[in-house]
């Protein structure tokens, strides 16, 4: 084969990759976390219906420091940065979404104390998540649901567990 082909080739199968990528990315369901350098410490539940053109996610990461992050990642962009209303079984609270480097939309940080944890929690345990930007932003798909988040989510966050001395 040329090598121009060949890089013709080679190009095509990258760019298959990366579509293929993108389309898992925004599955509905829970799985591991198929951005770029998460590998297994994240996991990530998309809506129903959740396709690579509009999506709405919450994603939990073990973080580099071994603490918890949980972050909203959607087909909005930069609309993922602000005031969301999250349900988990009909209980409803704020969270406020932050800019991060991450690969997700943003950060989530919780309105009053006790929040994320509540948050977390749901996940786990709940059966269904209900995302809402407000006013800046329509999501048509919203509904996460919850089934085999448990798992997934205590799989990536096996990372976070704390190391035993030993010695």
């Amino acid at each position: 084969m040329k090598e121009g082909a060949m890089r013709r080739a080679m190009f095509a199968g990258c760019l298959c990759l990366a579509t293929t990528m993108s389309a898992v990315a925004q599955q509905e369901g829970w799985r591991y976390s198929p951005l770029p350098g998460e590998g297994d410490r994240a996991t990530m539940g998309c809506a129903l219906e959740s396709d690579p053109d509009e999506f709405a996610c919450l994603a939990v990461r073990c973080e580099s420091d071994f603490s918890v992050g949980l972050y909203i990642h959607t087909s909005l962009g930069a609309a993922d940065i602000g005031a969301w209303r999250i349900t988990v079984d009909k209980e409803e609270r704020g969270f406020i979404g932050q800019a991060s480097a991450t690969g997700y939309g943003a950060r989530l940080a919780g309105d009053e104390a006790g929040d994320l944890e509540w948050l977390l929690d749901g996940l786990k345990q709940g059966a269904a998540a209900f995302l809402d930007p407000g006013t800046r932003a329509s999501l048509t798909r919203n509904y996460i649901p919850l089934d085999g988040s448990l798992y997934a989510i205590n799989t990536a966050l096996a990372y976070c567990a704390p190391r035993l001395q030993t010695g």
